[in-house]
């Protein structure tokens, strides 16, 4: 649809200083103050409510535990022109994902599921599908949980699904379901298979999949506003969703929640959503102490391993020197990517008939993002990305930095012993055995004295990077420049030097 000029009525709402004043913002002033950048957030939001014609909005930014920085815009509803607040209640749509894998986490780690098992075994009504082939494994739980079930990509057939009854959602299972592919063969997002995973948890259970994720997820987490049911929802904290046609806003209408609700049917604000963020990126780094009694932290940090196909994602504007593609595969309730300038990230969206939201988490950043919207398949995942961008660009965000063994930091000293003396037998007590038969003590030699003759003598180190445990880049300071190298430890008890790169800077 070709998005028209952001005119008339609609301007009043979305710029209307009531809407927009210090009383929506919420800046954490701490070690990591937003206030600096928070003109550039801000003005990102709102020209992404202008171009996209978005009622209402609020977003949100989580780093080390805590919400950083809240900020909302617009309304909840265009009749009454209530302001959205951090406490405003948005549909997430798909975002619900993520609650269902970790439901089925739950289970799992209580023993009353097991990935590997087929899903007919939990939901009878399955044992009737026809699959594609002869030749086609039968779908496991783990095959819905990564979109490698082979069903169609489901969007927005399955949007309109979410008040399904159980009973018809059952009678749907057993006439069976089109498959695009043979199961475990690739990725299709369907929304179908996730709601059979919502089937599958209410099974294991024994009681209703929301309440089970209520118990066992967003009560323990204090995320009291959360809601399934739109009517649950206190009149003057709803979020209206809507559609843009004919020049205006029109509402769309209310979506219970039902059969379909496990694969979008949540209702949060961001105050609570902020909650859950933390609660996931409390999973990392790895570390030694108790669990917090929710889940494990080894089994939050289960949510990023990708299985099955890899994805392309071409990224934006292709004249934006922000933009990049992107490879991602498809973990548990959240799409596990590598950005070129963000690293290693989690992410997923959210879109139904009157909302639209994202979710970015930085997990090695301690760092979460999020947007939420109420115009219809919104899609504000490019203006959270854009946000962790500025963030990164202005150094209020950088990686953690696992603490070094002292095998590595043994390691870091002797490679400055290495070159500041010219001879890799400056360390001969920690190189491993392959070291020498790789390059003999000679070559060695030969090459630190080249390096020495353009970079000259090297005084120190510039910059001890640990990546692992066992490897690290180390950038030394030398007369003429720098020279950077990487560091790599062997397997073996005790570990020692494998392998040493040393080159100048591009």
């Amino acid at each position: 649809m070709r998005i028209r000029t952001f005119v008339g009525l609609a301007a009043g709402l979305l710029l209307a200083p009531s809407q927009t004043d210090a009383a929506a913002t919420k800046i954490a002033v701490a070690s990591n103050d937003l206030t600096m950048i928070a003109p550039e957030l801000d003005r990102i939001a709102a020209d992404f409510m202008r171009d996209r014609h978005v009622p209402g909005m609020v977003f949100g930014i989580v780093i080390d535990g805590k919400l950083a920085y809240v900020k909302s815009a617009g309304v909840q509803d265009t009749d009454s022109k209530r302001p959205v607040t951090a406490d405003s209640v948005f549909r997430i749509a798909s975002m619900t994902k993520n609650f269902t894998a970790l439901a089925a986490l739950h289970l799992r780690d209580a023993g009353k599921l097991q990935f590997d098992a087929q899903a007919d075994s939990i939901v009878p009504e399955l044992k009737s599908l026809k699959y594609p082939t002869t030749d086609s494994p039968r779908i496991r739980v783990r095959d819905l949980l990564h979109h490698m079930g082979g069903f169609v990509s489901d969007d927005p057939w399955g949007d309109r699904q979410l008040a399904m009854s159980d009973e018809k959602f059952g009678a749907l299972l057993q006439q069976g379901l089109t498959f695009a592919r043979v199961p475990q063969t690739g990725f299709d997002y369907s929304n179908t298979g996730y709601s059979i995973v919502g089937r599958i948890v209410s099974n294991a259970a024994g009681m209703p999949y929301s309440e089970y994720i209520t118990q066992t997820i967003l009560r323990p987490l204090g995320m009291n506003a959360t809601r399934w049911e739109f009517a649950d929802v206190p009149a003057d904290k709803r979020a209206i969703g809507y559609r843009w046609e004919d020049d205006r806003w029109k509402p769309e209408p209310v979506l219970a929640h039902g059969a379909f609700g496990a694969m979008g049917g949540l209702h949060t604000t961001a105050n609570d959503y902020a909650k859950y963020v933390a609660f996931l990126l409390s999973a990392w780094p790895p570390r030694d102490g108790a669990d917090d009694g929710v889940l494990k932290r080894a089994t939050i940090r289960e949510i990023a391993i990708g299985e099955g196909a890899v994805n392309f994602r071409p990224r934006g504007d292709r004249n934006d020197p922000e933009a990049c593609d992107t490879a991602s595969a498809y973990g548990l309730g959240m799409a596990v990517l590598n950005d070129c300038h963000l690293g290693f990230g989690l992410t997923h969206g959210g879109g139904l008939p009157g909302y639209g939201s994202n979710v970015l988490l930085l997990p090695t950043h301690g760092v979460g993002l999020f947007a939420f919207s109420n115009l219809t398949y919104a899609g504000p995942g490019n203006i959270v990305r854009a946000m962790a961008v500025e963030l990164q660009r202005a150094g209020l965000i950088k990686p953690r930095e696992p603490a070094a063994p002292n095998a590595l930091i043994d390691a870091r000293d002797a490679v400055l012993r290495v070159v500041q003396q010219g001879d890799i037998l400056a360390a001969k007590d920690l190189l491993a055995m392959n070291m020498l038969l790789d390059h003999d003590a000679a070559s060695w030699k030969k090459t630190l004295a080249d390096l020495h003759g353009k970079v000259g003598a090297c005084t120190g180190i510039e910059k001890f990077e640990p990546r692992s445990a066992t490897e690290a880049r180390i950038d030394l300071r030398c007369e003429r420049g720098a020279l950077w190298g990487t560091v790599t430890l062997s397997p073996n008890v005790p570990t020692q030097i494998q392998s040493l790169d040393l080159r100048l800077p591009k």
